[in-house]
């Protein structure tokens, strides 16, 4: 057999090979992301049946996923030789304390909303948050407007409100919370995405961005947690007044291990976006939902009518319409880029080819000026 034969077989059996690996890989991404979202849903809302105090809970996670951010950037900066990046004060108190204030605001409002409402409508409503992120991304110019924009809004909007239209289990108070979490989520992720579209502050990577955020998080929740759960915490006997020790250490742990998980699911969301896309991602978090309120619903025993899953159905058709928007844009940019870059090589290689045809012409002239 030829060797060029030979060689053209083995290209064709490997295409599938890389093809196959590539999906595996990033079924493998998605699942370990959909392991530590549903995770720590779950597990925020089993812990706070016993344990009433959210506030206390999320700080306590705030100082976990601080110290793990530490020892990685330790061990990668130990890989890797390279020092990690440090914010000088100013640019960490004027640039970082927004994003970190309005993160913590949305992480402890949504987990207080726990003590109230379900599963479904915590997942349901904090959907919502889409529409928050469009607005201050249209009023931070990170979005351009467009007349399909107006039915997104539509769209979620009025799954969302379909989805609370009688429900059995609704509850103004968790709702409330949980609508409020989303307004200020809005503010979270607009100002994220200008933190790290930053260059010069070298946040690009979520360790080094958790590692930062973290303290001033905790700082800004801190007075929160004071004023709602501290005094009530200090003479619960589920903390301070317990009586044996093994019940103090078995609280301890599972408060830990929710910080582990919100860790977990930070890394993840990076590994998925960094191995695949953000586009992955987005539409990843839509299947989230689906299987979110299906495992509630089995699980937690979340009664869900008709009109319910119709305005759920509804308000994934809204987020769908906006992800898709918002990947034809992204390509239309990437085209515009490269036709642009097109013509500034064409450009550059046109002068010199006017020049080559000049002297071209030039020698002919002189030659038939020499055989007169």
């Amino acid at each position: 057999m030829e060797p060029q034969r030979v060689e053209c077989i083995e290209r064709s059996m490997e295409y599938p090979l890389q093809f196959l690996c590539r999906g595996l890989r990033t079924v493998g991404l998605v699942l370990l992301y959909y392991g530590f979202s549903i995770g720590i849903t779950f597990y925020n809302k089993w812990l706070l049946k016993e344990f009433h105090f959210p506030l206390f809970m999320t700080l306590v996670h705030l100082m976990i996923i601080f110290i793990l951010a530490a020892v990685t950037r330790t061990l990668m900066q130990c890989w890797t030789g390279k020092p990690r990046v440090v914010l000088g004060w100013s640019q960490y108190l004027t640039k970082a304390a927004p994003t970190a204030l309005a993160t913590a605001l949305d992480i402890g409002l949504s987990n207080w909303s726990f003590l109230f409402i379900t599963i479904s409508l915590y997942t349901m409503t904090k959907s919502s948050a889409v529409l928050f992120i469009l607005f201050f991304s249209l009023v931070f110019k990170l979005e351009e407007k467009n007349p399909c924009l107006i039915v997104v809004v539509v769209l979620i909007a009025s799954g969302l409100f379909m989805f609370t239209f009688e429900s059995t289990q609704f509850n103004v108070e968790g709702f409330v919370l949980v609508l409020l979490a989303s307004f200020i989520g809005g503010i979270r992720w607009t100002l994220t995405q200008i933190l790290l579209q930053k260059a010069e502050l070298g946040l690009q990577n979520p360790v080094d961005t958790m590692y930062h955020l973290q303290p001033l998080m905790f700082v800004g929740l801190f007075p929160l947690f004071l004023y709602n759960e501290g005094l009530s915490l200090c003479l619960s006997e589920k903390l301070f007044r317990v009586s044996e020790l093994p019940s103090l250490l078995h609280s301890l742990l599972t408060l830990s291990a929710g910080g582990a998980l919100a860790f977990g699911l930070g890394f993840s969301e990076f590994l998925l976006v960094s191995k695949t896309s953000s586009l992955t991602l987005s539409i990843s978090g839509i299947f989230k939902e689906v299987c979110t309120l299906l495992l509630a619903a089995h699980l937690m025993g979340d009664e869900m009518s008709v009109l319910n899953w119709l305005g759920f159905a509804v308000c994934l058709s809204g987020i769908s319409l906006h992800v898709g928007l918002k990947a034809c844009h992204s390509r239309g940019k990437a085209g515009q880029v490269r036709l642009q870059s097109l013509k500034n090589s064409s450009s550059d290689i046109l002068p010199l080819l006017r020049r080559d045809g000049c002297s071209e012409e030039e020698e002919e002239e002189e030659d038939h000026d020499e055989d007169h």
